[in-house]
């Protein structure tokens, strides 16, 4: 048995509609608490430790300090010094330029942080696969093609303080492309872990909702379009579920007019599984007692045909053109 974790950045509770969107509302979803930085809205750095850890930001201290990810290690020390020199809507305009002008990508804390600092998380004692998790990387070196488009939008995706969502596009549906490739990739690589049968635990994330989100404000059938497609690639993961597996949707706050809202989401396959979420903070606890009550040691490569994937239908198939 496994648990997946797929984490939809800016995944809105209001933006499901479950006559839809049944793969994002699965057997049950509901809205969930988040926390506001210091920005005055949600935040990306902060949220996803929160949700490994069960930590608030300041428990887990990845904390924002101006709305630009001005603590990044990229910029640590810069920004110890410019704390001091510069007012902080200075050093948020430079971390902005900083963050589009640079091949730097945001949110890379690596995931020795969490033990140098005390800190436990998810993942401690399991079988596990994190796969793109902001503030929480494995293996700096790793970079897969969400990575690599995050790095090098350019124009396609420019931060700027004065517009609706805080960033502007120069050509919005070939961003709209790269962010749903960006989507794929994440969500094809937490399919190959669920393959795999190696792990008890898998933890995807993908980006593409929230970027796509602060660039529709005056193009809303952009993210209308972003969640129907999303909702198909996350069928085609629920498609690869044993009958005993189960598969955990969460978000960090939503996103509606091309800004964050103070509402997250949970679903899932297993209705038990998020009763007991009711923030952000809360899913760590449910995820790991799911864990201890149930056998989810990893079984291995050791079906080659998964008994929910229309074998039976397969096998008539060949019978009626006589191959069996």
């Amino acid at each position: 048995m496994t648990i997946t974790i797929l984490g939809i950045d800016a995944l809105d509770p209001d933006l499901i509609d479950p006559d839809t969107h049944e793969n994002l509302s699965m057997n049950a979803h509901h809205p969930i608490d988040t926390i506001v930085s210091v920005a005055g809205e949600p935040s990306t750095h902060e949220l996803w430790p929160t949700i490994i850890t069960g930590l608030t930001p300041s428990e887990h201290g990845l904390k924002l300090d101006d709305g630009v990810t001005w603590g990044n290690p990229i910029f640590r020390i810069g920004s110890n010094i410019a704390d001091y020199l510069l007012p902080q809507k200075i050093q948020s305009r430079i971390g902005a330029w900083l963050l589009t002008n640079t091949s730097e990508d945001a949110f890379r804390e690596q995931a020795t942080y969490y033990i140098e600092n005390g800190l436990s998380t998810i993942f401690d004692g399991r079988e596990a696969e994190a796969i793109g998790i902001p503030n929480y990387v494995v293996n700096p070196d790793d970079e897969d093609r969400e990575h690599a488009l995050r790095r090098s939008m350019g124009d396609l995706f420019e931060r700027d303080s004065d517009a609706k969502g805080g960033h502007t596009s120069a050509d919005p549906i070939e961003f709209y492309e790269q962010c749903m490739e960006m989507g794929m990739v994440r969500i094809a690589r937490t399919r190959r872990a669920l393959r795999s049968r190696n792990y008890e635990l898998i933890f995807g994330y993908t980006s593409a909702l929230d970027l796509i989100g602060h660039i529709s404000y005056d193009n809303p059938d952009l993210q209308h379009d972003a969640y129907n497609e999303m909702d198909n690639f996350v069928g085609e993961l629920i498609g690869d579920l044993y009958p005993e597996d189960d598969l955990l949707l969460v978000s960090d706050h939503g996103l509606q007019d091309g800004l964050h809202t103070d509402e997250a989401v949970v679903a899932s396959t297993d209705c038990t599984l998020i009763d007991n979420i009711d923030s952000v903070t809360d899913v760590r606890a449910a995820v790991e007692d799911a864990l201890d009550q149930n056998d989810h040691a990893p079984t291995g490569r050791e079906r080659l045909v998964q008994p929910n994937n229309g074998g039976d239908s397969v096998r008539k198939q060949l019978e009626d053109l006589g191959y069996m």
